[in-house]
């Protein structure tokens, strides 16, 4: 009956259908994917019986944490089929412990949640029954899940039993949030780290849920996925779970199987296709074009920045083709001839540019309360700046005299070409003040234009050095990317200090000294003199205290 349900056969009746994460748990370490290193290190040090007393995996969800203490319980603890094993990194899956530990009812392999079990309470029934030895198997094994959520007086109580435990326990503790977890936790375990799982690797491995389970499913969608799965196995199969729902659901339209356009609609993703006839739009300076596809996707269900993240991607993956990068190959034969004509179009320049607009982009339309407005008029930037001429050609047209106009029609004979004199290559000129130089700031460096008013006390300024009072804090790393900021809006190097002085108010302080003078001015005209007699309790608005005596 096992082996019919694994092959996708329907279970029978009154037997409960287990989803694709728990039915294809890894049994064995060879099922366990993309964790090789781990595997390599446990195996060598349970053959030269080199056993550490507690170990700590860690990484992010899905991973294989919990999967990975049930095996090395199952390792540590199988006698084989004929029942005279040891400890072996290939546990046979037939003996009694083996089966017991799969099944999760052996008795000497006790998980804990420390979510709910994390009181210095809980600690201590667990020290307490350490003591006695395993009734059955050869290690009494302690799983420990999600331990960076037990309490600090638990950690303290676990530290002594955790760097000593007597030679018949193992401790295998698990966790998302290793940060979390103190250092003297940390130093009496040996760490394994589990990486994020590729998406080509989680690509292959749901074809073979797939070829198991019966059904068919588009290498493409299966590549979907694994990237919206971000390296999580069980985040994947939950995924693929119910991509198989929706394609049975869909299947008289679309001839059964896992489809990719089924795919995109389910999880709320772009259109490969429209994304790359938006990026032609963008680069062709086609403004209603680009609006019209965007707005299509909007409509059809996909979220604006999911649309602009598709849009980074694209162009991160041009770049790449640009500097030679070899291509992906799970990606559309179409997508990778149109990031290869575009490599070949597009400067590095245009291309870096296009990065910073779109990612700027991105982040307004995370933190904006109408995202598709925010979506379109990041695109409509984008397109102008697309527009403007390249910095460093309008600099060679400056030095070579070239006209940057087009020509006039020669209504008459044309003179004699006068020879240009040499241009030197013209900078733009410094701000003459620093509220000007704040201003130069807020076209493209808002971060920095906005610390500058609100903590800026200006010391001295002269051109291109600042000096700022250090009566506000400023950190190194604050001091560099305004140096960094400033060189980028005025194209010279700054040279940014502190000052023990207290300097002037800041450009903050001065608008609201100012603001609260007009203010005061108007409180104290004629005319509102006159209505400050005819309502005595009238007040003017921010400042409470200045009522009519």
């Amino acid at each position: 009956m096992a082996d019919s349900l694994d092959l996708g056969i329907p279970a029978a009746q009154g037997v409960a259908y287990r989803v694709l994460a728990r039915k294809y748990r890894p049994q064995t370490f060879s099922e366990l994917i993309g964790q090789e290193a781990m595997v390599r290190t446990l195996g060598n040090a349970i053959r030269r019986d080199r056993l550490a007393h507690a170990f700590l995996m860690t990484g992010v969800r899905g991973v294989g944490k919990t999967s990975t203490a049930r095996l090395i319980a199952k390792a540590l603890n199988c006698i084989g089929a004929d029942g005279t094993g040891g400890p072996t990194i290939d546990p046979c899956g037939v003996c009694e412990p083996c089966r017991a530990i799969a099944e999760g009812r052996h008795i000497d392999v006790i998980e804990i949640d420390a979510a709910s079990n994390n009181g210095v309470d809980n600690v201590r029934e667990m020290t307490e029954a350490v003591r006695y030895a395993a009734v059955s198997a050869r290690y009494k094994m302690y799983i420990i899940d999600e331990v960076h959520m037990m309490s600090k007086p638990a950690f303290n109580a676990l530290l002594k039993t955790l760097e000593e435990p007597p030679a018949h326990v193992k401790f295998l503790l698990a966790t998302t949030e290793v940060d979390k977890v103190p250092v003297t936790v940390l130093s009496r375990c040996q760490r394994f780290d589990l990486r994020r799982i590729p998406a080509e690797m989680l690509a292959g491995h749901f074809a073979h849920v797939c070829r198991v389970e019966g059904v068919e499913a588009d290498p493409e969608a299966l590549m979907l996925i694994a990237r919206a799965a971000e390296g999580s196995a069980r985040d994947g199969l939950s995924i693929l779970d119910q991509a198989i729902a929706h394609a049975g659901m869909e299947g008289a339209e679309d001839g059964g199987g896992v489809r990719p356009e089924a795919v995109r609609q389910m999880l709320g993703l772009s259109d490969r296709g429209a994304v790359r006839a938006l990026l032609a739009a963008v680069l062709a300076g086609d403004a209603p074009g680009a609006l019209a596809v965007m707005r299509q996707q909007y409509n059809n269900g996909t979220d604006p920045q999911g649309v602009l993240r598709t849009l980074l991607e694209t162009v991160h993956g041009v770049t790449l083709a640009k500097v030679g990068t070899p291509d992906d190959a799970a990606l559309a034969l179409e997508e990778r001839q149109a990031r290869s004509e575009w490599a070949a179009a597009i400067g590095f320049s245009q291309l870096h540019r296009l990065w910073q607009l779109l990612l700027r982009g991105h982040d307004e339309v995370a933190r904006a309360a109408l995202p598709i407005e925010a979506a379109e008029m990041a695109l409509l930037r984008v397109i102008h700046a697309a527009s403007l001429p390249d910095p460093g050609e309008l600099a060679r047209q400056i030095v070579s005299g070239a006209p940057t106009a087009a020509p006039q029609a020669p209504a008459a004979p044309a003179p004699a070409p006068r020879v240009p004199e040499p241009v030197a290559a013209a900078k733009p000129a410094l701000p003459d003040s620093f509220g000007a130089l704040v201003a130069r700031l807020e076209e493209g460096h808002i971060a920095c234009a906005e610390r500058l008013k609100i903590a800026g006390r200006l010391v001295r300024y002269a051109p291109p050095a600042l000096v700022l009072s250090g009566s506000r804090p400023w950190s190194v790393e604050a001091l560099r990317d305004l140096s960094d900021a400033l060189k980028a809006a005025t194209g010279t190097a700054w040279q940014v200090s502190l000052d023990d002085a207290p300097g002037e108010p800041s450009l903050r302080e001065a608008e609201k000294t100012a603001e609260d003078g007009a203010r005061l001015a108007a409180w104290d005209h004629p005319l509102v003199q006159a209505a400050r007699a005819a309502f005595p309790d009238t007040e003017l608005e921010d400042f409470p205290g200045r009522r009519q005596a």
